[in-house]
């Protein structure tokens, strides 16, 4: 019994001893003896089970063949062999252990130093030295006598740590982190806080060296805590946030917020945005409100896809309390360890979906003066398209727009966004982001309801200079945090262009009527815009004012001004007069508008004249002035005119009854009140007539005959007409419009106050005109000088001589006679019966017949004579045209001669 505790007693000691020189000798650099001694501790340390000494042989063992087969070392990424003539110096071969004859290594293999250069050939001959793979069972081993003991729970920790860092040179990191957990669950003893700190900063590393990094990350993170854990009296907020900084490549977590603009998200997006909260809690109890408002902002920005309404309204209600301190700007901030946070721009608050540029006011787009060739010719080359233009050309296209501004003119940026927050977004100082030209932006203030959708907003702003702006962006305040947010760094934003021209400084004409302004507006067929569209509702007939007023409200002087009109529809046989102008500035127009049915057959179909009629006109102002003029630009103002004609008087019917003169007739007019009031008609010199609404009512009217002015008919001005039917036509109007003006037939509704005039131009047909028209042979008969042709008597007294005298006025344009008259003198008994037998009662001083020889185109011709009455009495003188070849070849109607009536009075005493 006590020789066997003895002897077991001197094997724990000899191998106690083995491991103890193996120490030695692995410290002294003799690698072989360290190995041989190790071997033989490791034997007798098994043989009596003494598990921790075991173990500590196995962690050396191990630790002799890292070395052997790593000399680089494990702190590094790889373990390179020491070649030849390393840093175990030369002698320590040479202190050669007795022992060392039980190594079962061929010594003619060795070199002075006790390691052979070959590798592959000196692992094979060193057969106590441990293979990659027998190391890491043997640390196993180590590790698992370790275990047994509760107080080496240090160099259990120690030993995982080893294997982990030789199976990271190994790459295996699968295996590594077996150790690792291992190690975490090691029961130590009562650690200090600082040496917490230091364990799971270790354990980070080496995670981090496996490539665990999300683990590595953890451990640091854990670090971070503990080193403002609530034991300790003065929490190191600094070493905690750097600690927080270290962990986030470990989260796929950047603070540069483009990296979260490529593709999809990275990373447990629950686990950043604690991470993120941590950052800013530490960064304020740093007393750093700035790094705080920083990470508060990136963290809404990254992460406001995940947040919930609540955690919203939470993040942004905090964000405002830290930028009320502090405001948020767009300047990097560079921490005590060189490491620079980039500014958060808020491209998601509002998010922006589209970027317009908008192109001026119709009245304010500028126009270049066309070239002699018609169009815009390039001065760059002369070829149409030539190979050796770079194609770079077209992606200009694709960005600069078509149309320019004008420096000095308010310029607008039309952006389609919407608001994510579930609550309303206010923005404020929301203006443009340009370069190119100087340019004042105009910020603005929006306020955004909860989830709103796509909302438009415009941006604007005023050029200063000349030149190609591009607008690149926009800015934004929200929260209290300033953003500048680039248009290329909004992922999804379409846009049609963002560079434009800015052209030389124009006037800026502003329009202004006396009319009210129309909620219709016109479209020209040319398809040019209308600036100012004013309308006005008139009676048929009726006459309206317009006065215009152009006012200068621009810098620039005015230098050029041209006006012109078009009438774009005339519907139904509507037909305006002209435009008349004042002045340049003072525009008036007064557009009579008249209506008359378009087949005169059918004129009286009162019915199909009741209805609304429309008429539309234009009147364009092109100007120019300043730099602009000089530059050969102008502007157009365009004011469009709408007009709604409601239907006042139609005549239904025209007829003509002849007159006691020859030179005049009755007009008989059926006139039809369309309106819904009472009005009064009235011609020149007649008396007004009163029509109830609805009611039609016969009008005539005394009017002298009309001599009209013939339409020139020779040959070249034939020319101007297509055909005779219009060459009629046009007389036709000619004389309607000649009888309207002189019959001045005007119309007046008392209850409105409002009065016009009414045309009968249209209803006049060809047997109405010949009635009206004088006669081209015009006769004139005189009683002792006096023309005869009305109703009044000529006095003449018994047995005194009256002369007579027939004047014929030619105008045709032809010589006519000669001719031969008879006066037939006649007594009209007032029931029907004319006597003519009065050879008794009156007697001729000469012939009863008179002679005219021919008279020329505008001449005149006269022949004379003279009758005697013998008895007192009403008489009347008939004058009879002779039939022959020359009166046969006129018509009738050139031969109407007045009737003549002569009172004889008794002879005064």
């Amino acid at each position: 019994m006590l020789l066997g505790l003895k002897r077991h007693y001197k094997k724990r000691c000899q191998g106690r001893m083995r491991k103890h020189v193996g120490d030695l000798c692995l410290q002294a650099g003799m690698l072989q003896d360290a190995l041989v001694h190790y071997h033989m501790s490791v034997e007798l340390l098994r043989s009596v089970n003494d598990f921790l000494w075991l173990g500590a042989a196995l962690e050396g063992l191990c630790s002799a063949s890292v070395i052997y087969h790593y000399p680089g070392g494990t702190g590094g990424k790889t373990g390179a062999r020491r070649l030849q003539g390393s840093s175990l110096p030369s002698e320590a071969a040479n202190r050669h252990r007795p022992g060392a004859q039980e190594v079962l290594i061929d010594p003619g293999a060795l070199t002075t130093n006790g390691i052979n250069p070959d590798t592959s050939t000196e692992i094979g001959r060193a057969k106590n030295c441990l293979s990659p793979e027998d190391i890491i069972d043997k640390y196993k081993e180590a590790i698992s006598y370790y275990s047994k003991y509760k107080n080496a729970g240090v160099i259990e920790l120690e030993a995982c740590v080893k294997a982990v860092r030789v199976l990271a040179i190994q790459k295996r990191g699968m295996e590594a982190s077996e150790f690792l957990q291992n190690a975490v669950y090691i029961n130590l003893r009562q650690l200090s806080e600082e040496e917490k700190i230091q364990r799971y900063s270790i354990l980070s590393e080496l995670y981090e060296l496996i490539g665990f990094h999300r683990k590595s990350a953890f451990f640091k993170r854990v670090a971070a805590m503990q080193c403002v854990a609530p034991s300790i009296t003065e929490p190191g907020w600094r070493a905690c946030y750097k600690l927080l900084l270290e962990t986030l490549p470990g989260y796929s977590l950047s603070l540069d917020p483009k990296d979260f603009n490529k593709g999809t998200h990275r990373g447990w997006a629950a686990v950043q945005m604690r991470l993120l909260h941590e950052l800013v809690y530490a960064s304020r109890r740093m007393g750093n409100p700035a790094l705080s408002v920083r990470h508060l902002s990136f963290l809404l920005q990254t992460m406001l896809d995940f947040l919930s309404d609540q955690e919203k309204k939470d993040v942004t209600q905090s964000l405002e309390n830290y930028t009320a301190k502090c405001p948020g700007t767009m300047e990097p901030i560079t921490l005590p360890d060189g490491l620079t946070l980039p500014p958060v721009p808020f491209t998601k608050l509002p998010i922006v979906r589209c970027v317009k540029l908008l192109s001026l006011p119709t009245s304010l787009r500028p126009q270049k003066v066309k070239s002699l060739l018609g169009q815009t010719m390039s001065t760059k080359s002369p070829f149409i398209y030539s190979p050796i233009i770079p194609h770079s050309r077209g992606e200009e296209r694709s960005k600069k727009i078509d149309f320019q501004w004008v420096q000095g003119d308010v310029c607008e940026v039309q952006l389609m966004v919407y608001n994510p927050m579930p609550f309303e977004l206010r923005v404020e100082n929301m203006g443009l982001l340009t370069s190119g030209v100087e340019f004042e932006s105009l910020p603005a203030a929006l306020s955004l309801p909860a989830e709103s959708g796509l909302y438009p907003v415009t941006l604007v702003g005023v050029p200063q200079t000349t030149g190609t702006i591009t607008v690149n962006g926009y800015h934004t305040t929200v929260f209290g945090v300033f953003s500048d947010c680039l248009l290329d760094n909004l992922p999804g934003v379409k846009t049609s262009g963002s560079t434009v021209e800015v052209i030389p400084a124009l006037p800026r004409l502003q329009i202004s009527t006396s009319l009210p302004r129309s909620a219709h507006s016109l479209q020209p067929s040319s398809g040019d815009e209308i600036s100012t569209n004013v309308s006005v509702q008139l009676y048929n007939g009726e006459t309206q004012p317009l006065v215009i007023t152009l006012e200068n409200i621009g810098l620039e002087p005015l230098e050029q001004l041209e006006v012109t009109s078009k009438l774009l529809t005339t519907k139904d046989g509507i037909s305006v007069s002209g435009f008349p102008m004042s002045s340049p500035f003072r525009q008036v127009v007064r557009p009579r508008v008249e209506s008359r049915p378009t087949n005169p057959s059918e004129g009286s179909k009162t019915g199909d004249l009741g209805h609304l009629k429309t008429l539309e006109a234009v009147l364009n102002f092109k100007y120019s002035g300043g730099p602009g003029h000089v530059e050969g630009y102008y502007r157009n103002l365009s004011l469009g005119l709408h007009v709604e004609v409601e239907p006042s008087v139609f005549f239904t019917r025209v007829s003509t009854l002849p007159a006691t003169s020859t030179r005049q007739c009755h007009l008989l007019l059926d006139v039809f009140n369309s309106t819904e009031h009472e009005l009064t008609v009235c011609a020149r010199n007649n008396s007004e007539l009163i029509l109830h609404a609805s009611e039609c009512q016969r009008m005539a009217i005394q009017v002298d005959k009309f001599n009209f002015e013939s339409v020139p008919e020779s040959p070249g001005e034939k020319g101007h007409f297509a055909n005779l039917k219009q060459l009629e036509e046009e007389r036709q109007e000619a004389r309607g419009l000649e009888i309207s003006s002189k019959l001045d037939i005007r119309w007046r509704i008392p209850s409105l106050k409002r009065s016009g005039e009414a045309s009968i131009e249209g209803l006049l047909n060809q047997l109405v005109l010949e009635h009206l028209q004088l006669a081209p042979l015009q006769w004139d008969v005189l009683v002792d000088g006096q023309p005869c042709d009305c109703e009044a008597a000529a006095a003449c007294q018994v047995g005194d001589p009256v002369h007579l005298e027939v004047r014929l006025t030619n105008r045709s344009p032809h010589s006519v006679g000669p001719f031969a008259l008879t006066v037939v003198p006649f007594q009209d008994h007032q029931n029907g019966v004319h006597n003519y037998d009065l050879q008794d009662v009156i007697s001729f001083v000469g012939s009863s017949t008179f002679y005219l020889d021919t008279v020329q185109p505008a001449g005149q011709s006269a022949c004379l004579g003279a009758l005697l009455f013998l008895y007192t009495g009403d008489f009347f003188l008939h004058i009879r045209f002779h039939e022959d070849c020359k009166s046969k070849e006129l018509p009738p109607s050139w031969f109407c001669l007045p009737s003549v009536h002569v009172r004889a009075l008794e002879a005064q005493a």
